[in-house]
């Protein structure tokens, strides 16, 4: 309960301070949401993959990268969109969604020799470089704020005019509290369920790609659910998109630029690539449901929120483990 309640303030504070912050230093805020938002938000990610793949726990480094993705689209995306219908702007669905998809494609190819070296990193952390300066270029071109979005934020053009450098020092700081508390509240949340995880059996991958993936994504989740629920869409949707590209990244990226990452048994006996195949659809799934009306509506959230029960089942049907301990505690397995 504590942790969920870090989660909610550092959530509010943090979509708050990002809305007001891109206003007065004239950036979007699709932008702030896709770089600083995002970032913010995939710290978990980065600490436990750098911390796994520095131990040894390479299978866990990477299924908290794929696991994560896949939680971020059809779990987050799917529960903001039942909070209120997602308006995509014309660019996120032709540009920053196909430069997801592409990530995700390159993520795929790299791993097909069942390791990703200090190149792929270089490569990756790279990308992510030009990424960044190509969302800052292309902002730029738009400077355009309506009166309703200042009014929504409890702002005046006055303010705006004017870059009260103290105003945007509030900012920064509400934005810093915000990621402590998203990122804070969300490891005292998955500490006790990765416990109880261990305790049944579970496999190192399964771990990954289910509860360290699911717990790395609280941030993500309390602050798109937050930002969906103040109609602030352009924050809620670029935190996911931007979160997904920063997860492969800069955190595979950066992980296998310090110690190179070994995919246990391959890529294929492993089951890695089936996890990176759901991965690429569960990427493609947002594209194909905005192109037409720009729109991701609540019948499509609850379409991503069934997929994501569908691959959960499908993780913890394929982990022996599990099927042992729920015999062991008396609890019938429903797996064959």
């Amino acid at each position: 309960m504590i942790g969920f309640l870090f989660l909610y303030f550092g959530a509010e504070w943090l979509v708050r301070g990002a809305s007001r912050l891109s206003i007065l230093i004239g950036l979007s805020p699709l932008l702030i949401g896709i770089t600083v938002v995002a970032f913010g938000t995939s710290l978990p990610e980065l600490l436990v993959s750098l911390i796994s793949a520095i131990k040894g726990k390479d299978m866990i480094a990477v299924g908290n990268v794929v696991g994560s993705n896949i939680c971020n689209i059809a779990l987050i995306l799917g529960i903001s969109s039942l909070f209120h219908p997602i308006s995509c702007q014309k660019e996120v669905v032709k540009r920053d969604i196909p430069i997801m998809i592409f990530i995700s494609i390159f993520l795929i190819i790299i791993s097909l020799d069942s390791r990703i070296d200090r190149i792929d990193g270089f490569l990756l952390f790279s990308g992510l470089i030009g990424y960044t300066i190509f969302n800052y270029l292309e902002d730029k071109k738009k400077k355009d704020v309506s009166i309703d979005y200042l009014e929504e934020l409890g702002m005046e053009e006055e303010e705006v005019e004017k870059g009260n450098n103290l105003l945007i020092s509030k900012q920064i700081i509400l934005v810093l509290a915000g990621i402590f508390f998203v990122v804070f509240g969300a490891k005292i949340v998955v500490n006790s369920a990765e416990s109880l995880m261990r305790i049944l059996g579970i496999s190192e991958k399964v771990i990954g790609l289910t509860v360290v993936a699911f717990g790395t994504s609280l941030p993500e989740l309390a602050t798109s659910a937050v930002a969906a629920y103040r109609r602030h869409m352009d924050i809620s949707l670029g935190n996911i998109i931007g979160s997904n590209a920063f997860n492969i990244m800069c955190v595979l990226g950066l992980t296998s630029l310090i110690r190179p990452i070994e995919i246990k048994g391959g890529v294929f006996k492993s089951g890695l690539f089936i996890d990176y195949l759901i991965m690429l659809s569960i990427s493609i799934t947002p594209y194909v449901m905005a192109r037409g009306d720009l729109l991701i509506s609540r019948k499509n959230g609850l379409f991503l929120l069934f997929s994501y029960m569908l691959y959960v089942i499908y993780l913890f049907s394929s982990s022996r483990g599990f099927a042992s301990s729920m015999s062991i505690i008396g609890i019938p397995s429903f797996i064959s």
